[in-house]
C-alpha cells in the first residue's frame, strides 16, 4: 500500500509542477529542486546538479528527462512512467485546448496581459535555477574559467545576433573535462614511477 501512496504522491507532485510552470523545462528546474531536494529529500543537492547536467545533455526536453529520472529513483520503471505521464499531461491538455481556438484566444486583452506577466515570472524561474546550480558547482579554477568563457561567448553571440550552440558548448566542456581528467591520471602515473 505504501508503494501506491508513494506513486500517487509522485504523480501529484509532477502534475502540480507540470501544470503551474510556464516557460518550459528550465523554468521547472527550480520547482523540481524545491520539491524533490528541499522538501521531500529524494535527491541530494549534488545529485540534482548531476541530474540536470545529464538531462540537458541527453535528447529530449529537460523537464521530461528530469522527471523520468526522479520517478525511476523513487519508484523504478513504474515510477518513471507515472512521473513522465504526470509531467506531460498538463502541457498536452493545455496545448490541445488552446489549439482549438488559438487565434481568438490570443486576441483577448486579458490573456495577452497575463502572458506578458508570465514572461517575467518565467525569466525569474530560469535565473533562480541557474543561480542555484552555479552555487552548487565546485569553485575550481577549471570551472571558473570554463564558466567565464561560456558566459562571455553567450553574451558576444547575443550582441552580434548570432545563435550560440548549447550542444557545442556541452561537447566542448565535456571534452575539456575529459582532457583535464586524463592529464591528472598521467601526472599521477608519472609521480608513482619516480
Amino acid at each position: 500500500m505504501s508503494k501506491i501512496k508513494e506513486l500517487l504522491s509522485l504523480f501529484l507532485s509532477m502534475l502540480k509542477i507540470g501544470t503551474f510552470t510556464f516557460g518550459g523545462g528550465y523554468a521547472m528546474i527550480s520547482l523540481l529542486e524545491g520539491e524533490f531536494v528541499s522538501k521531500k529529500r529524494y535527491l541530494a543537492e549534488d545529485e540534482f546538479v548531476d541530474l540536470v547536467t545529464i538531462a540537458e545533455s541527453t535528447p529530449g526536453p529537460i523537464a521530461i528527462n528530469c522527471s523520468t529520472y526522479i520517478g525511476y529513483k523513487v519508484g523504478g520503471v513504474l515510477g518513471a512512467c507515472v512521473s513522465t505521464l504526470a509531467m506531460c499531461l498538463p502541457s498536452f491538455v493545455i496545448i490541445y485546448l488552446i489549439s482549438l481556438f488559438l487565434n481568438s484566444f490570443l486576441e483577448i486583452p486579458l490573456v495577452a496581459a497575463a502572458f506578458r506577466g508570465i514572461q517575467v515570472a518565467v525569466l525569474y524561474l530560469i535565473l533562480k535555477a541557474g543561480m542555484k546550480m552555479l552555487r552548487a558547482v565546485p569553485k575550481t579554477p577549471f570551472s571558473i574559467i570554463l564558466f567565464s568563457i561560456t558566459f562571455l561567448a553567450v553574451v558576444l553571440f547575443a550582441l552580434f545576433g548570432k545563435d550560440f550552440s548549447a550542444v557545442l558548448a556541452i561537447l566542448v566542456s565535456a571534452a575539456l573535462g575529459l582532457f583535464l581528467h586524463f592529464l591528472r591520471i598521467l601526472k599521477e602515473k608519472r609521480g608513482r614511477t619516480k
